[in-house]
């Protein structure tokens, strides 16, 4: 068995347009495919709760599958269901965020808070076994309350020096 990469992230969203729109507007994607249009009518009762592991009284109402100029895709799912939780926060367990590398960081930036974002901080430097003199991140909010990490790190890490592995980049 050979593990080739991630394919996709799933992402559930209060409304999957205004998120396709965001989406495409910060970071380029694009639609694919619905795999569940609204018109369709929802998906509901116990072999949806069971395969997804939902609550019982959840819909699915639609399933769209967006793709990024380059890297894995986003799966975007809209849900409603008797309790929903607002998105995990980075001391939550689980997956937390989502990390995007770009080439201009400023630039990605300005796309994202153009697009609807809050960006936590100013892009910082990446520390320690990350760090290099143009090697930062900055982590934002989405308009639905997840959190995007952009990074870019074009020069060499120092944690390169020990290890003959690499992590992965675009």
């Amino acid at each position: 068995m050979t593990v080739r990469g991630i394919d996709h992230v799933g992402v559930t969203v209060p409304d999957l347009e205004t998120a396709t729109l965001f989406l495409g507007r910060a970071l380029g994607a694009e639609v694919l495919y619905d795999t569940l249009r609204r018109d369709e009518g929802p998906r509901a009762g116990p072999e949806l709760e069971q395969r997804l592991g939902a609550p019982e009284g959840t819909e699915q109402r639609a399933v769209r599958m967006l793709a990024l100029p380059n890297g894995p895709g986003l799966e975007l799912f809209e849900f409603r269901a008797p309790h929903q939780e607002p998105p995990a926060l980075p001391t939550d367990f689980g997956w937390q965020h989502v990390a995007l590398y770009v080439d201009d960081l400023d630039a990605a930036v300005t796309r994202a808070v153009e697009a609807g974002a809050t960006p936590l901080a100013p892009p910082q430097p990446l520390p320690g076994p990350e760090e290099g003199p143009r090697n930062r991140f900055a982590y934002l909010r989405t308009p639905w309350g997840s959190t995007l990490e952009l990074l870019t790190y074009p020069d060499p890490q120092p944690y390169e020096e020990g290890s003959a592995r690499r992590r992965w980049r675009p």
